[in-house]
């Protein structure tokens, strides 16, 4: 009985489509929209988001960095031009972490990060565009788990003895080299006014979004180098602030300890290496892969509970717009009311035809609009590699608020339907 008072009650709605398809395509025109942009948004931001996952991943799960200060501090709120002030991390805080820490296997420290030096790279009468100049030791590539293509990284003889060897970047090695064929290693090249032996090319970095956001526009060489060149270069911050050269470390703890164990250790040590007491906070910023994601989490959240306020409007307008054609259709119906009610049908099965009337009206913006939210995806990622994701879930919450829409929009009219006085409605001409 429900199952054929149900087909029948799709049926009536379809057919009131196919008489009003104007009416009925501006009214479901809201839906549409809506659920397009939540579907095609979610697919996008989804494709987003894992591929900053996996970029971030890529840090390793067990690395612990050590800073001046990251978006992690800026995230919390705190003042930029308070955390310039804070005291630099040198060279010397990873030595005696690596001294004094005993769960920690690999300590590597980097200049250039906080500071940056900018400079061009010359070949036989080639050059790059202007890119970053990092200074590191032996263990970069172990730390930061980026495979070489070519060549090899620094040894600890470079490293102590200041050679002027260079391992370059992607775009570095595309710009001066690989378009023509040639093999790098042993060539020499211009690092601004200074010349390096190039010793090896490292591979693509993973980027968010297949964007290329410069993650390989940079030259490696060794800290002892970088420091004896570019060490005395001061800049300025926000108010005047000076900021003076300072490191960033990166930490990786042994097979047999623990990450949190490491971290404990390095926190205490810092700590002590700045005269911090028991009532101070941290006047640097210890950053794991997990305290990244927790920030990218907030970040994420904000931007996909903006895009559900947004959408809602446009579902509202959709709503507005099908409480409007279901009540001018119940006018219109009042006769065809009088005679159901008039052979037996009761109020309720009067709500459930006009409710379910509504539901599929909206059902169908619905389903066009997860077509057109998962065709424009689909567009954005043929057209510019932009990675995309369209999870089951996004299909359900498309058609789960469509159908929500339409109960809560189809309510009054439903109502005003069921309540019709059967003698009254048989009169209306």
């Amino acid at each position: 009985m429900k199952t054929t008072l149900l087909r029948e009650v799709v049926g009536l709605a379809i057919d009131t489509l196919r008489g009003n398809k104007m009416r009925s395509g501006l009214t479901v025109l809201g839906v549409v929209i809506g659920i397009t942009s939540i579907v095609g948004m979610t697919s996008l931001i989804r494709g987003f988001d894992e591929s900053l996952r996996n970029t971030i991943r890529e840090l390793g799960p067990n690395t612990i960095f050590v800073a001046k200060f990251s978006g992690i501090s800026i995230a919390s709120g705190k003042d930029f031009v308070d955390l310039l002030r804070r005291p630099a991390i040198t060279v010397d805080d990873a030595k005696a972490i690596e001294k004094l820490a005993p769960s920690v296997r690999i300590v590597d420290s980097w200049l250039g990060g906080m500071q940056e030096v900018q400079e061009r790279v010359f070949y036989a009468g080639r050059r790059t565009k202007t890119m970053l100049v990092l200074g590191a030791t032996e263990q970069f590539a172990d730390v930061n788990f980026i495979k070489l293509e070519l060549g090899r990284i620094f040894t600890q003889a470079e490293v102590s003895r200041r050679r002027r060897v260079v391992v370059l970047g992607q775009t570095a090695y595309e710009a001066l080299f690989k378009a023509e064929g040639l093999d790098p290693i042993g060539k020499k090249v211009r690092v601004g006014g200074v010349e390096y032996t190039v010793i090896g090319v490292l591979g693509k970095r993973p980027s968010a979004g297949n964007f290329d956001m410069g993650q390989d526009d940079f030259v490696l060489v060794p800290l002892t180098t970088y420091d004896a060149l570019y060490g005395d270069r001061q800049a300025r911050g926000p108010g005047g602030v000076s900021m003076a050269q300072s490191a960033m470390i990166a930490v990786v703890p042994k097979d047999t300890a623990t990450r949190e164990q490491a971290l404990a250790e390095v926190e205490e040590i810092m700590r002590v290496r700045h005269r911090l007491t028991l009532d101070q906070e941290n006047d640097f910023d210890i950053a794991t892969q997990d305290a990244i994601l927790a920030v990218w989490d907030q970040v994420s959240g904000a931007t996909f509970l903006g895009l559900i306020v947004i959408s809602s409007i446009a579902l509202m307008v959709g709503g507005i717009g099908v409480m409007a054609i279901m009540m001018i259709s119940v006018t219109e119906r009042t006769r065809e009311i009088g005679v159901r009610k008039a052979l037996g049908a009761r109020r309720r099965e009067i709500l459930f035809q006009f409710l379910a009337e509504a539901v599929v009206l909206t059902s169908i913006g619905g389903l066009l609009g997860i077509v057109f939210g998962s065709a424009i995806g689909l567009t954005v990622n043929l057209l510019t590699g932009f990675p995309i994701s369209l999870p089951w879930w996004s299909f359900a919450l498309g058609i789960g608020f469509s159908a929500t829409v339409g109960i809560f929009f189809g309510m009054v009219p439903a109502f005003r339907a069921a309540r019709l006085d059967p003698i009254e409605a048989l009169r209306y001409e």
